[in-house]
């Protein structure tokens, strides 16, 4: 087993860390308290490549793969968690599903602008009653022969307010149960959509929204797959975006660590640096390591994508899951050991914290990340396809 990154992917991490350190860092916690998108940023980040990895270069990408998107993923998220936002939005929620499953019409329209930054993209399942019961959702797609009318409302939608193209999941035909969802591109600046924005606790340089379709027009070039192909391609987009936002939480994570480290060998507190108590020190150990296991938890799912493992649902899901809970434990330790001042703006503990909550939500729950994860085991429904 070899656990080095590929020489070409530490060169792109070293690229990707500078840039961050020199365009994000600095601007990430006055952005977030200003709840500011830096859309430009987002179209310099496509101009570098950062949306194209998992596309090959035919459709715009670079094709390095799915371990080189999450080692990039990761150095986002490290400086910003909000901004690494953008890599589900235009690549593995958008661009992706239409590089699968679209027809060349719709992949030459949208894939190489998603690539390059100049469209945003997003991926609406989510309803005002249907969360992590995406089967329960109401919007409807009506057949007129040449295109599809789609009715309905979506919620806590990533770039909503943004985005150029969403994914849009919608029943085509109700009275066929799962077999009667189906996915299609929708063009957003177009009449009958409408977006709301959603204030929430963190990743607050990311917007967030509603979307109303009433009437909005789907031509026939823009559904993905066939009829009925919607569940398939839903959980598809799931397992690789979920990916993506474990190697956030891993980014969020680590950014904990590193603001820890640098105030425990400054603070110093009865004649000595804090980092010399024994009880900081615990907390510091059990950070390093578990973020070292989530990170190759990670890993080792991105490695098997790269190796024709789309479907590796349960290790996804072991990454998503333990990413998560130690994004949010890093958060706390961090906040306990800085005290008041990881509780103030002067350092971004604060943000981490909050930004760190998410990551037990978005892409599938906790509790839905154990639920598919126990049911592999148990052996009543096994997730890997």
């Amino acid at each position: 087993m070899d656990f080095q990154l590929p020489e070409e992917i530490r060169a792109l991490q070293s690229m990707v860390r500078e840039f961050v350190q020199k365009e994000i860092s600095p601007n990430a916690d006055k952005w977030d308290e200003e709840h500011y998108y830096p859309r430009d940023l987002v179209k310099k980040m496509g101009d570098l490549g950062f949306f194209g990895c998992i596309i090959d270069e035919e459709n715009g990408g670079n094709g390095m793969g799915f371990l080189a998107q999450t080692v990039l993923t990761e150095e986002l998220s490290r400086g910003s968690s909000s901004l690494r936002v953008a890599v589900n939005c235009n690549g593995a929620g958008s661009a992706f599903e239409i590089y699968k499953y679209g027809t060349p019409e719709a992949k030459k329209k949208y894939i190489p602008k998603l690539m390059a930054g100049e469209y945003l993209g997003a991926f609406a399942i989510t309803e005002p009653n249907a969360g992590s019961d995406t089967m329960s959702m109401k919007t409807a797609a009506e057949d007129k022969g040449d295109y599809f009318l789609l009715n309905g409302a979506k919620t806590w939608i990533s770039n909503a307010q943004v985005a150029d193209v969403a994914i849009v999941y919608a029943y085509h035909d109700r009275s066929q149960g799962s077999k009667g969802l189906s996915a299609f591109a929708l063009d957003m600046k177009q009449e009958g959509v409408t977006t709301t924005a959603l204030d929430k606790l963190g990743t607050r340089s990311s917007p967030t929204g509603e979307i109303i379709m009433e009437n909005a027009k789907v031509p026939k070039e823009n559904l993905l797959g066939k009829l009925g192909d919607g569940v398939k391609i839903m959980f598809s987009s799931l397992n690789q975006t979920r990916l993506f936002t474990a190697a956030g939480a891993v980014g969020v994570a680590q950014s904990c660590l590193d603001v820890t480290t640098k105030y425990c060998t400054e603070r110093n507190q009865f004649g000595k640096q804090i980092g010399e108590f024994q009880m900081n020190q615990d907390l510091v150990a059990q950070m390093a390591v578990e973020i070292e296991a989530a990170r190759l938890l990670t890993y080792k799912a991105a490695w098997q994508k790269d190796q024709g493992e789309h479907g590796n649902t349960v290790e996804t899901c072991f990454a998503k899951y333990y990413a998560g809970l130690v994004a949010q434990k890093c958060s706390h330790s961090a906040m306990k050991i800085l005290g008041s001042y990881g509780y103030s703006p002067e350092y971004p503990v604060a943000r981490l914290y909050r930004d760190a909550v998410l990551y037990q939500i978005v892409e599938g729950t906790e509790n839905i990340q154990k639920w598919i994860i126990a049911l592999d085991q148990l052996g009543y429904r096994k997730a890997n396809k």
